[in-house]
């Protein structure tokens, strides 16, 4: 009996492992995600309610209120926004559209691991560009386009180094690149970045090229992980494309409602600002005073070294068994190093005094 198979190069994905540990079991301090410790606005939460009268019709395909709404936080002209079922099917659809068997996807070193997933999924071959200091480098992306390349993903600050480059860095990458080239700029974390040089992006968009698209999240400094929403800002032709393939009704009616709302709730987006501005810092000082090798970040977690990948299993281990989950990075070959998701306040302590203690014992 023949089987059937898939085509080539599907085998070859190794399944995205998350880094959430069971959320039922509340006892535990889950630092492994990059969730925010606030929560979702109570007013995205109350959104999230009042549709539940409605569950019985069809959410808006096109996302109008939605769009219009991120339009009007961001700036952005709401025609060239598409929204989709998290921004990692935003880069599923971008590669879908764009590339194939024989085209090349490149990406950074240490890059968001859906990258080269999606490209494997879609046939095309996945290409990394050595990063410098576990930052995104410029000249070593450049020099690795070939007549092959259709896009080029920087997730900027990047996941899991929390490193970023400034926007004069990114106008001097899309300038090097072929016009035919798409920079997709991953700003998962952008909300969270405080540094004067950095930008998000979206000017490229708008004035320098037809080239460049934007990818957003609500996962993160939103709280709505659980919903799965995600948004690109795109020139007008590939705004056009992806809404050609996006699904009909690709974003539930219960996460428009709620993205309106938490986009609307400035104090709650305001407070998860300013929380993750205080306790990042203080965790980052902390590791360093336990003698880690910590990365400097500009999103919500801290990337932390520690001698070795059994030392850093290790540690895992040990935090585990005091209820805390640190994310192990071995699937960005990073296996001597945890991600450090930055949690509320007795999370973070728990956290440090864990590896304060299984650094004495060590």
């Amino acid at each position: 009996m023949h089987k059937q198979q898939p085509r080539p190069g599907i085998l070859d994905i190794v399944p995205y492992v998350p880094g959430n540990v069971d959320n039922t079991d509340y006892g535990k301090a889950n630092l492994a995600s990059n969730e925010s410790p606030l929560g979702a606005s109570p007013a995205a939460q109350q959104a999230f309610r009042d549709i539940a009268a409605k569950l019985h019709q069809y959410p808006d395909g096109a996302a109008t209120r939605l769009r219009q709404s991120i339009a009007e936080a961001y700036g952005l002209d709401p025609k060239r926004l598409i929204c989709a079922n998290g921004s990692e099917r935003l880069i599923d659809l971008l590669i879908r559209a764009y590339a194939g068997p024989g085209d090349e996807v490149l990406y950074t070193e240490h890059g968001f691991l859906m990258y080269p997933i999606c490209a494997r999924a879609a046939g095309a071959t996945p290409v990394t560009a050595p990063e410098r200091d576990y930052t995104t480098d410029v000249d070593a992306l450049l020099a690795a386009v070939t007549p092959r390349t259709r896009l080029v993903f920087v997730a900027n600050p990047n996941n899991p180094t929390g490193t970023y480059i400034s926007a004069s860095e990114v106008r001097r990458l899309r300038r090097g690149l072929p016009g035919n080239v798409i920079l997709v700029i991953d700003s998962a974390y952008a909300e969270y970045v405080e540094q004067k040089d950095y930008s998000a992006g979206h000017e490229l968009v708008d004035n320098d090229s037809a080239n460049v698209v934007v990818l957003h999240t609500f996962s993160k400094i939103y709280g709505l992980a659980a919903l799965r929403l995600g948004w690109a800002h795109c020139p007008d032709e590939i705004a056009d494309v992806l809404n050609r393939i996006r699904g009909s009704f690709n974003v539930s009616a219960c996460s428009q409602a709620a993205g309106i709302a938490a986009l609307a709730d400035t104090a709650h987006t305001a407070a998860a600002r300013a929380h993750n501005s205080q306790w990042r810092p203080w965790l980052e000082r902390e590791l360093a005073a336990l003698g880690l090798a910590v990365i400097p970040s500009a999103g919500n977690f801290v990337l932390v070294r520690f001698k070795n990948k059994e030392q850093s299993q290790a540690a895992h281990r040990h935090m585990l068994e005091r209820n805390v989950v640190l994310r192990p990075m071995g699937a960005y070959h990073l296996s001597e190093a945890l991600r450090i998701t930055v949690g509320k306040e007795h999370e973070n302590k728990a956290c440090i005094a864990g590896l304060k203690e299984f650094l004495r014992g060590a």
